[in-house]
């Protein structure tokens, strides 16, 4: 294999937005977490505050590739399976509005509007490509694909506070449409074609996200728990026992970029477990989500440590 040896900053991923992903998860899933055992604010304010300086510093970097390498971000876009990740920076907006909502209504507001905005758009522009001329083949879906349409089902989790309460069944109501149509995609995939390449294997762990936070944005809009937040729990807590089974295949591989996406689904799961817990009174979901939190909190920090190495050695892209 011949060695990239174009410019560090050419060859940064935007898949690095989902980093600001699971630093958001883990802020919300420690916020929920203290909420629950009535402890202080201390664990997810300094989680909140690491999350807005790594998204800063990702898209202050990608930004510069923007204006400097224009085509490699082009090359992006065109490549089947990095473009599923584009959304990836307004699902971080919408994240990071949910984290400062607790703080700040009028910057969360901000956050919020941008993002929703930039949802919509990049949804569209990644739809159309699907559906557009470009010819895709079995072997570019892969789990990822959930990213830009399921991806929706996180605008109610601040909006629904925010009080743009119908916008935010719009952006569900797309979620949760494709979260359907998407899955039954991805396991035709997975069951009747070739095994995922080593390097997208943990991304596997996606399948998790979709109804856990498509239970969390539900109930932020229809308050308690109805047969629908019920179903859509127990679908999280399912393909959490199904990426558990697949886990320690996925751990022997070596480190890469793509074991973040083992953060945010994990934090979403998480943050629903506890949630569950708390319009339930299910002590089992208390303490899954309590133990989850530690999997969760331990996972970011190999993550972190492996990326800043992976970093340091010039491997990381």
């Amino acid at each position: 294999m011949v060695e990239d040896t174009s410019p560090w900053l050419a060859r940064f991923p935007v898949t690095l937005f989902t980093t600001v992903m699971g630093l958001s998860g883990l802020t919300l899933a420690l916020a929920e977490g203290e909420r629950v055992l009535s402890l202080a604010h201390g664990m997810s304010i300094l989680s909140a505050l690491i999350t807005v300086v790594v998204f800063m510093l990702v898209t202050a970097a990608y930004a510069l590739k923007a204006l400097r390498y224009t085509g490699a971000v082009q090359a992006e876009w065109n490549h089947p399976v990095s473009l599923a990740f584009f959304p990836a920076i307004s699902i971080s907006l919408l994240l990071l509005a949910a984290v400062a909502l607790p703080w700040s209504e009028p910057i969360s507001r901000g956050i919020w509007i941008i993002g929703a905005a930039l949802q919509l758009v990049l949804t569209l522009a990644v739809i159309s490509s699907w559906i557009g001329s470009r010819a895709f083949v079995h072997g570019h879906l892969t789990p990822a694909w959930f990213v830009p349409a399921v991806g929706n089902v996180i605008a109610p989790l601040a909006g629904a506070q925010l009080g743009y309460i119908e916008i935010s069944w719009f952006f569900l109501s797309i979620g949760l449409l494709f979260w359907i149509v998407l899955l039954a995609m991805v396991i035709n995939r997975l069951v009747f074609h070739d095994p995922l390449p080593e390097r997208l294997q943990p991304t596997l762990v996606i399948l998790i996200a979709p109804p856990a936070i498509g239970f969390l944005g539900w109930t932020s809009l229809n308050p308690g728990l109805d047969p629908m937040a019920r179903i859509l729990m127990n679908s999280a807590l399912f393909f959490l026992i199904v990426v558990m089974v697949q886990l320690p295949t996925i751990l022997r591989l070596p480190f890469s970029l793509s074991f973040w996406a083992l953060s945010f689904p994990l934090a979403a799961a998480t943050t629903a477990s506890l949630r569950f817990s708390t319009l339930s009174g299910s002590m089992f979901h208390h303490w899954l989500g309590l133990v989850l939190l530690g999997i969760l909190t331990l996972t970011l920090l190999v993550l972190l440590y492996k990326t800043l190495k992976s970093l340091a050695s010039g491997h990381a892209f």
